[in-house]
């Protein structure tokens, strides 16, 4: 070993340190049976995660958290290229609104979502009393099943768009101009030259911003905690709320570290097939 390899070391061992060692020895908690009541690692086999592939209500939330990321992701993602867009083409005030657009992704995300929950309160909320002018309301923002949903869907689209439009415009930014200057010499319109040239040439970029984006929306957890804390019942309850309240309300710790490394392994392979199936959408190939 050359010295200059000793300089790796220190990344190496703080690579070891947090990331693999955490990981390793969740995989040895997954096959224990330390609980509430008895805490140790006692080794019971994969008795936790045959338990895991029969807990429905596991299922339910892995399948709301999908459609809750497949939602915020798409809104996200439409929202943000209009903005980009918008300020790519050297809107009036643009300067000043790039800054204002990443005002939301700034915020901590406990305090923003206390900030909507008062928002969206049924009878104090400045929500329903603004709907209350034009004769609609009060809606149960969060006392309801599909509201709380919306609620929480609505939060998180106000969050990450601008982490969306920074991705996107900076996208937009690097694309070369010769293919904009054909298109304008072949006398395509805007809507024209934005589905046969920008679009295009922006399908990597995209590729990466919602892969990007569907991988932190799998981990919503802060802003499902302070606005409904999974409810009502469990309509807002997400895969990695329902392993905190596994792990860390109810200190079923084995059973919490199988559904953690079983919703791992999920999610790494959904989002694999994602990432190749927008690359063989947008780009007509394999990824």
């Amino acid at each position: 070993m050359k010295i200059k390899h000793f300089f790796l070391l220190p990344a190496l061992l703080t690579l070891l340190a947090i990331i693999v060692f955490p990981l390793v020895f969740t995989v040895r908690v997954s096959f224990s049976s330390w609980d509430v009541y008895q805490a140790g690692l006692d080794y019971i086999g994969g008795r936790n995660y045959l338990r895991v592939f029969q807990d429905s209500r596991f299922w339910q939330s892995l399948l709301r958290l999908s459609a809750l990321s497949a939602l915020t992701v798409t809104a996200q993602y439409v929202l943000g290229f209009v903005l980009a867009l918008a300020v790519w083409k050297e809107m009036r005030g643009g300067r000043i609104f790039r800054v204002l657009f990443l005002v939301p992704m700034m915020t901590t995300p406990v305090v923003m979502s206390v900030i909507w929950r008062t928002v969206f309160h049924e009878s104090l909320g400045p929500a329903n009393d603004l709907l209350s002018y034009v004769g609609i309301g009060p809606v149960p923002w969060l006392s309801s099943a599909a509201g709380a949903f919306v609620s929480v869907a609505l939060v998180e689209i106000w969050q990450w768009t601008p982490f969306m439009f920074l991705l996107l415009l900076a996208g937009l930014v690097s694309l070369p101009r010769e293919p904009f200057l054909a298109a304008a010499i072949d006398g395509a319109g805007p809507w024209r030259t934005f589905w046969q040239v920008t679009f295009p040439l922006m399908a990597p970029i995209s590729i990466g911003a919602l892969v990007i984006r569907l991988i932190e929306a799998s981990k919503i957890m802060d802003t499902v905690y302070v606005m409904t804390s999974g409810g009502p019942g469990t309509a807002t309850e997400t895969a990695s709320y329902y392993i905190y309240i596994r792990g860390l309300r109810d200190f079923q710790v084995g059973y919490s570290a199988a559904l953690s490394l079983t919703y791992l392994v999920l999610m790494i392979a959904a989002l694999t097939i994602i990432a190749k199936l927008l690359a063989r959408l947008l780009i007509g190939k394999e990824g």
